[in-house]
């Protein structure tokens, strides 16, 4: 018995089902038990929770004043200069985070009448954040305020240079709290409030925003036409940053998605027009201004829209363009200049989207060759090549994370002596304890728990790969090699309707501690499936319920390596409505397989189909149904004489040449499963 095709490498995780819990809030909130169930496992377990948690705009909101210990000062230090017309400069960060708070900021400052510039770090050449050659520059330019934003909490040296120059400095930054604080004016930072606080998780794009409509309140000029423009720019960097969706964002972020269609921000119009959001597409020569684009009708965007197409088109830019481009978007008025920036995102963005999708093909090819008959060992994954494009292989790492189930460290050499390189991690395995155990193997390093960066001399490589593997065996269990997919609940194909799907909309936005709802069904038929695209598969899966048969179309992103899937598996799934030439339907977006266990006989198949013959792989077989007193169990023999022997309903089974000296195996597994299958279908079980 031989194996086939691989299927995902995963683990499931099913929440436990609370059905009696479900169905009390059920009566309370009016929505399904199963909409209930989701709310239970993402801590929302009574009615008060669960109302605002579906209602935001009913949270007790405290002031930011109250809560953000420096303010008030940061506020008055920003009238003052904008009275005075004191120059005040913005330094950013070239993530979409960083880039959001800049044009914010940006937009804020300017509408008050201050006189403001910005600066953002080379990403090739210098690195994040605020450093001494931007602050030399500052003062040569005749600033007197720095501001920084999405940064600085750790620059304790360019702004003790700052003041040294006598340069006012207000850091605001949501990054972890250093040792030691920089010694700014004026800093605010979400991390240094207490736990509890609902601003806790504000990504830099929230503290910008906080203290944007805080000065606004304070000089009497927070209106509509100024609040709505940096609402938006929040709501885009926030998912885009993959900042928690719950408290203050949940509340922050639901409005700004209702407005986002209609924004009245050239630039916001003339991306969504070029990523094609709510059907939006590129009809006109893209080398020609289009200075009238129509804003889209939709009522409301969803996170996706931003996190999978534009949030990518902004953070391409950061990644391997220059920053400048997606400022300009975002702060002009002119929809002219708005469209040209929004069509060098794209054309970035796509060769953004080529240099990942080659690097990452290279790299699978060398942990192929060189690192996956150790990784069971190893737990960690290393992985190092000169001329990989350092702007995107942090994106490379999350994908072979997917694919490996393992921590991923890659990098790129910078020059002969010096790699510089990303890390992505596991839930079982903290990336930043990592890089702080091989703190001396190192140059510089930073992250939090599920991702960092780094750099070392070339020299270090293979030490740094020896103590890693070292803190992986420390940390991980073999069964946490495996990605890890957490399942909400179980749901039948009859059970997905129209309906469902709109009440789901009651848990939106979805992200980040909120994450989309995942269903499982058991043991659906595969009745299509083909390759589309870039190695997707597009599939149509089945399930009789009570006789009658039901039927979902799907989509498996990127799954081209374990096409065809098996004709029987368990799925697990989020619900996705595809708008296609006018037709809505619900489907079925594919995110993990695994082989179920054999279906329940019924007595009028055991009675019409007891013995077959068949071929598989080239080998032939015999099988058939025996029933006792107390069970009934399909038997296959090989020509060698070894019997398989399996129970419906059961997930290990038998196999040697006798019940007493057989062996007891898992029959999920594909070398056996699809054995079994190919009995079914001689046994006309299928």
């Amino acid at each position: 018995m031989s194996p086939s095709q691989s299927l995902p490498n995963q683990r499931w995780h099913i929440f436990p089902q609370q059905e009696e819990l479900a169905a009390r809030m059920a009566e309370s909130n009016h929505l399904s038990p199963l909409i209930n169930q989701l709310l239970i496992n993402r801590g929302i377990n009574t009615p008060e929770t669960a109302k605002i948690f579906l209602d935001p705009e009913s949270l007790d909101l405290p002031a930011p004043l109250t809560e953000f210990p420096d303010l008030a000062a940061s506020v008055e230090l920003l009238e003052m200069a904008i009275a005075n017309q004191e120059k005040i400069a913005i330094c950013g960060d070239y993530d979409a985070d960083g880039m959001t708070s800049t044009a914010l900021l940006l937009r804020c400052l300017r509408w008050l009448g201050a006189k403001v510039d910005y600066a953002i770090p080379s990403r090739m050449h210098e690195g994040y954040g605020i450093n001494n050659r931007i602050i030399e520059d500052f003062h040569t330019e005749g600033v007197s305020l720095v501001l920084t934003v999405d940064n600085g909490i750790s620059a304790y040296a360019p702004i003790a240079r700052a003041r040294e120059l006598g340069l006012k400095v207000i850091v605001t930054d949501h990054h972890d709290i250093p040792q030691q604080l920089p010694p700014a004016n004026a800093i605010l930072n979400p991390k240094l409030l207490p736990e509890n606080s609902l601003y806790r998780g504000v990504a830099g794009v929230g503290v910008a925003y906080i203290l944007a409509v805080s000065l606004a309140q304070q000089l009497g000029q927070l209106n509509g036409g100024m609040i709505k423009p940096m609402l938006e720019l929040f709501t885009l960097g926030t998912i885009a940053d993959l900042a928690p969706l719950t408290g203050v964002n949940r509340r922050w972020v639901k409005r700004g998605l209702r407005q986002l269609p209609s924004s009245k921000i050239p630039g916001i119009q003339a991306l969504i027009q070029v990523a094609g959001v709510n059907g939006g597409k590129i009809t006109e020569n893209p080398q020609i201004p289009i200075p009238n684009i129509q804003t889209t009708t939709s009522n409301s965007l969803k996170p996706d829209d931003i996190g999978f197409r534009l949030g990518p088109r902004i953070n391409a830019i950061g990644r391997i363009g220059n920053p400048q481009i997606v400022i300009e978007l975002l702060t002009t008025d002119d929809m002219a200049v708005a469209w040209d920036m929004a069509i060098q995102c794209e054309a970035i963005n796509q060769q953004r989207q080529q240099m990942c999708e080659e690097i990452e093909q290279q790299a699978i090819a060398l942990v192929e060759a060189e690192y996956l008959d150790s990784l069971q060992d190893d737990r960690v994954l290393v992985v190092v090549q000169p001329n990989w494009h350092h702007g995107v292989i942090g994106i490379v790492a999350s994908r072979l994370v997917e694919r490996y189930g393992v921590p991923v460290f890659i990098g790129t050499n910078e020059d002969e002596l010096h790699i510089r390189g990303s890390a992505r991690g596991i839930p079982e395995f903290n990336i930043f304890e990592a890089l702080e155990a091989c703190h001396e193997l190192l140059g510089k390093y930073g992250g939090h728990r599920a991702a960092g960066g780094f750099s070392l001399p070339s020299e270090n490589l293979e030490k740094l790969r020896s103590r890693l593997s070292q803190f992986a065996n420390q940390c991980l269990q073999p069964q946490h090699l495996k990605p890890l997919l957490k399942i909400d609940t179980q749901a039948n194909l009859n059970q997905i309707t129209r309906e469902l799907y709109h009440q789901l909309n009651a848990l939106e936005p979805c992200g980040i501690e909120n994450p989309d709802p995942i269903f499982w069904t058991s043991g659906v038929k595969i009745i299509s499936q083909k390759i589309v695209g870039k190695g997707h598969i597009k599939l149509t899966v089945a399930q009789i319920i009570n006789h009658q048969q039901y039927e979902i179309q799907g989509i498996a992103w990127r799954w081209r390596d374990y096409f065809p899937l098996p004709q029987r598996l368990d799925i697990a799934y989020k619900m996705r409505e595809n708008n296609f030439n006018g037709n809505t339907n619900i489907e079925l977006e594919l995110i993990g397989v695994r082989l179920g266990n054999l279906p329940p006989i019924s007595s009028e198949k055991r009675e019409t189909c007891q013995r077959a013959a068949f071929e598989f792989q080239q080998r032939q077989y015999s099988c058939g149904i025996f029933t006792n007193a107390s069970h009934t169990e399909i038997r296959i023999k090989n020509s060698e004489g070894n019997v398989l022997v399996v129970e419906p309903g059961k997930q290990f089974g038998l196999l040697g040449k006798n019940r007493e000296e057989a062996k007891e195996i898992d029959i999920s597994l594909p070398i056996y499963n699809n054995i079994i299958q190919a009995a079914m279908t001689a046994l006309h079980l299928e």
